[in-house]
């Protein structure tokens, strides 16, 4: 619908990619990326971005393969071009291990991620302390160069970017058809969900160019992912934990966890260490709202976050959900529109 205005608040890996699916996918719209922190001070630019997903409880499995399947087949297209270097997407191989057998020796996504199969007792022996183990080739997707592109992509698209702090959605309410929420941990006050708590997340960046395969352990505390330029070791799982500042008890104990998984990373030089708030939900939030803002005329209003550490896995896949909705929103308020 040509003249429909379109916000989409939040910078980070969730927001960009839902501002770009639809200044992309709708593009009569007029689409503004508004946040106050934008590429590199996000929480998705420290990011490990390993497309890796956890199972949610309450959401339709299906829905969820479709979020992570879109999500990698969109980002798979990206490495396979001649984009993929400056738009930090690679192919990434490797194993995650476990100390006992899972219920589910197969994740809902294993037809998904490419040559998936359990290692073999050989394999095994390579972590003593672990019986069961899968080998399989995904994505490492470094926000630190994926956002940059991405907003690029989205100018290029049309859309407009302003650096601004919102406060309340309904301070946009005049000025916007539709109002995209993609906060992230800013929804806990934006929109009061109290659901949202922190989950603190610390890692390291080392020099070790010799390490070439991803290894994660059960559980996602302790990984190493080889990326383009420095490994990434974590981590930490530390929920309602505010602290941003670098706890040097997390990194001896990261660096001693992941250093028995991987002996050689003892000669690896820390390059810098980070820490971020992951987003953690029950469930991730993609649904519009119930009611419009300020009744009968005012914005429509579509969430999309609450992803905790999977922003990245899941960023493509429930942005085109978001577009979908935000496509509905429109239809609604002006239904004979072509969309």
């Amino acid at each position: 619908m040509r003249g429909a205005k379109v916000a989409v608040v939040g910078a980070g890996v969730v927001g960009l990619s839902t501002a770009v699916c639809i200044a992309e996918t709708l593009p009569g719209c007029s689409v503004t990326l508004l946040a106050d922190k934008f590429s590199p001070g996000t929480t998705s630019d420290g990011a490990a971005g390993i497309l890796y997903v956890e199972q949610f409880p309450d959401i339709p499995l299906e829905r969820q393969r479709c979020w992570f399947r879109d999500t990698f087949d969109h980002l798979l297209a990206i490495a396979q071009s001649r984009h993929a270097p400056d738009a930090g997407v690679l192919l990434n191989s490797g194993v995650q291990i476990f100390r006992e057998p899972p219920a589910n020796k197969r994740p809902y996504w294993w037809d998904i991620v490419l040559g998936f199969r359990f290692l073999s007792e050989r394999e095994l022996r390579r972590f003593p302390e672990h019986t069961f183990g899968q080998a399989f080739t995904t994505i490492k997707c470094e926000c630190s160069s994926y956002l940059p592109w991405l907003q690029h992509r989205f100018t290029k698209a049309g859309g407009k970017v302003e650096q601004k702090k919102v406060s309340s959605l309904e301070e946009l309410s005049s000025d916007y058809h539709v109002i995209v929420n993609c906060s992230g941990l800013g929804s806990k006050e934006l929109v009061g969900d109290c659901g949202l708590v922190p989950v603190r997340g610390q890692v390291l960046k080392v020099d070790a160019p010799w390490l070439k395969h991803f290894i994660r352990q059960e559980g996602g505390k302790s990984y190493i992912y080889p990326g383009s330029g420095y490994v990434t070791v974590g981590g930490t799982r530390q929920e309602g934990d505010w602290r941003l500042a670098v706890d040097p008890g997390d990194t001896e104990a990261i660096l001693e966890r992941c250093t028995r998984l991987e002996p050689s990373l003892c000669r690896g030089r820390v390059l810098g260490q980070w820490v971020g708030l992951r987003p953690s939900r029950r469930n991730p939030r993609v649904e519009r709202a119930g009611q419009r803002l300020g009744g009968g005329r005012g914005a429509h209003v579509v969430h999309n976050y609450g992803h905790g550490g999977y922003g990245v896995s899941l960023a493509w896949g429930t942005a085109v959900d978001a577009t979908g909705l935000v496509r509905s929103c429109l239809q609604e308020m002006h239904p004979r529109a072509k969309l």
